[in-house]
C-alpha cells in the first residue's frame, strides 16, 4: 500500500551548475533541469558541447607534462572535500543535494564521503601495492610512466565514490577531462574544486557536464579514459585497451550450506548497503538448497526495510523521481510475468507487490524484491536494477562454475576447494570472497576489476650501468 503522498514539501533553491575548464567556469547555453526526486528541479545544468570539449582537450594537452602530483596534494584535497565549503557549498548541502538528485540516503552519502576521502589518501599506498618492485640494482631499474597525457572520465551517477578513478589519473600524471553522471555532477564538481584549492595546477584539469555524445567524443580522443555505463557501454568499449570499461557488476553468491540467520543476514546487506545501488551489490544467490526456501528467508530478512525518506536517519532504500520510479517498475512488471519466476517479496513485505511507494515528502521509494526462478539459466538471472533486488536459482555441482560466470565479485559459501580454484581462475570472475565476507571488502592492492594502476601506467627500463 502506498504511503499518503505530502505534496508540502519545498524542495532546495535551484543550483546553477557550468563547466569548469582549467580553473576558469564557462556558461553553457545548453541547458537542462536535474530533477530533484521529490517533485519539481533541483538544478539547473549547463552541457558542454562538443566545440567546447574539443577546446578543453586541446587546452589540457597543451600544457599536459605527465609529472605526478604529490600525495600531500591529494591529502589535502581530500580533508577539503570532507569538510571546507567550497564555492559556497558547505559538506552537508553537497549531500541534501548528491541524496535529492540521485535518492541515495544520508547515511549512503556519508558512506560514500568516507570511502572517497580514504582512497584519496591512500593514493600512494594502493600504487605501490598494485606495482612491482623497481630497482634491480647495479644500474637497473624500471620506471613506471603514464601511459598519455590526457585522460577521459565518463562518471555514472549510481555512487559518488567512484570519482576517485580519475584523480588516480590526476595523481599519476595525466590531465583529466571529466563527464559527470547526469544525476550527479554535484561529486565531480566538488571534487574539482577540492583539488584546485589544495594546490593542482589549473591546466590538469576540466569539468565538462556533457551529452553521452559528448563523453564519447571525451574518450575517442584521450589517450586513455574510463566509462562506466551499461551493457551498451560495455559493448561499445569492451576490447579497447585504452579505455577501461565499468559496466554491470552482475555479483553473485554461491549458497552451499543451509541458509541460516547469521547467512541470510550476511546475504540480505549484501544486496541492500547503500540502497542496492553498488556495483559490488549482491543481485543473484546460486544454491543446493530448495530456492524457494532461501529466497523466502531473504525476502523477509529484507521486508523489514522502512520506507521513510532518503534524509531519515536509518533511511537504507533508494528513491528515485516519479519518472525513473514509473520505468523500474514496468521493469519489475514484466520481469513478474516471465514464465519460471516466483515473487517471494509480496507475501512479507508492508508494501505488499507494490515495488514504488510514494513518500510523503513526493518521492518515490523503491521497495526490495526476491525472485526464485525454475533453473540456473533462468534469463532473470543476471539482471540489475538499481534497487536491493535479488534473484535466487537452483545450482550443482555438476553445472560446474559455468553458471557463476560474468560476476565483478563471487561470494563463496562452499567446502568445495576444486571450485573455489575454478572460480578464481575463471577470467570472467572479477573477485572471490569466501563466507561472510561483503564483496566489496578489500585493502589497497587488492583489485577491484583489475589492476587499474597498470591500465594507467607502463613500465620503462632505466639502465645505468658504469
Amino acid at each position: 500500500m502506498a504511503a499518503q503522498a505530502d505534496h508540502t514539501a519545498t524542495p532546495a533553491a535551484l543550483i546553477t551548475v557550468d563547466p569548469l575548464v582549467c580553473g576558469r567556469p564557462v556558461t553553457s547555453s545548453d541547458r537542462s533541469r536535474l530533477a530533484d526526486v521529490r517533485g519539481g528541479d533541483l538544478a539547473d545544468v549547463g552541457a558542454a558541447p562538443r566545440l567546447m570539449a574539443l577546446a578543453a582537450l586541446r587546452e589540457l594537452r597543451e600544457h599536459a607534462d605527465g609529472v605526478p602530483q604529490g600525495q600531500d596534494l591529494f591529502d589535502r584535497a581530500a580533508t577539503l572535500f570532507e569538510e571546507a565549503t567550497l564555492a559556497g557549498e558547505s559538506p552537508e548541502e553537497y549531500a541534501d543535494r548528491v541524496s535529492y538528485a540521485t535518492g541515495l540516503t544520508a547515511a549512503a552519502v556519508a558512506q560514500s564521503v568516507r570511502d572517497l576521502v580514504d582512497e584519496l589518501r591512500e593514493l600512494s599506498e594502493a600504487t605501490a601495492a598494485e606495482l612491482p618492485p623497481t630497482g634491480f640494482g647495479g644500474g637497473f631499474a624500471t620506471r613506471w610512466v603514464p601511459r598519455g597525457r590526457v585522460f577521459a572520465a565518463v562518471m555514472a551517477s549510481n555512487h559518488p565514490t567512484p570519482n576517485v578513478t580519475w584523480a588516480q589519473a590526476l595523481f599519476h600524471g595525466y590531465s583529466v577531462a571529466v563527464k559527470p553522471g547526469s544525476r550527479d555532477p554535484f561529486t565531480a564538481l566538488r571534487l574539482t574544486r577540492a583539488l584546485l584549492e589544495a594546490g593542482l595546477p589549473p591546466h590538469k584539469l576540466a569539468f565538462l557536464p556533457a551529452s553521452h555524445q559528448t563523453g564519447e567524443f571525451l574518450l575517442k580522443e584521450a589517450d586513455r579514459g574510463i566509462v562506466y555505463g551499461g551493457d551498451s557501454a560495455v559493448r561499445r568499449w569492451q576490447g579497447d585497451e585504452t579505455v577501461a570499461v565499468r559496466g554491470p557488476g552482475r555479483t553473485k553468491a554461491l549458497l552451499d550450506a543451509d541458509p541460516d540467520e547469521p547467512t541470510v543476514a550476511h546475504l540480505a546487506t549484501a544486496a541492500s548497503f547503500d540502497g542496492g545501488t553498488r556495483c559490488t551489490n549482491l543481485s543473484a544467490v546460486l544454491t543446493t538448497r530448495p530456492p524457494a526456501e532461501v529466497a523466502e528467508a531473504l525476502a523477509r530478512r529484507l521486508a523489514a526495510l522502512p520506507s521513510v525518506p532518503v534524509t531519515t536517519a536509518g533511511a537504507t532504500l533508494l528513491v528515485a523521481d516519479r519518472e525513473r520510479a514509473e520505468r523500474i517498475r514496468r521493469q519489475v512488471d514484466e520481469l513478474r510475468a516471465t514464465p519460471g519466476v516466483t515473487d517471494h517479496s509480496a507475501a512479507h513485505d508492508p508494501a505488499g507487490s507494490e515495488t514504488v511507494v510514494e513518500l510523503a515528502d513526493g518521492s518515490q521509494l523503491l521497495r526490495p524484491l526476491v525472485l526464485s526462478v525454475d533453473r540456473v539459466d533462468h534469463p532473470a538471472v543476471g539482471t540489475e536494477l538499481p534497487f536491493p533486488f535479488v534473484v535466487v536459482a537452483p545450482w550443482a555441482p555438476a553445472d560446474g562454475v559455468a553458471p557463476l560466470r560474468e560476476s565483478l565479485a563471487l561470494n563463496l559459501f562452499t567446502q568445495d576447494e576444486e571450485l573455489v580454484d575454478a572460480a578464481v581462475r575463471e577470467p570472467s570472475v572479477r573477485k572471490v570472497t569466501r563466507g561472510p565476507v561483503l564483496p566489496w571488502t578489500a585493502v589497497p592492492g587488492i583489485p577491484h576489476d583489475d589492476n587499474y594502476t597498470q591500465f594507467l601506467l607502463e613500465p620503462k627500463g632505466v639502465v645505468a650501468v658504469a
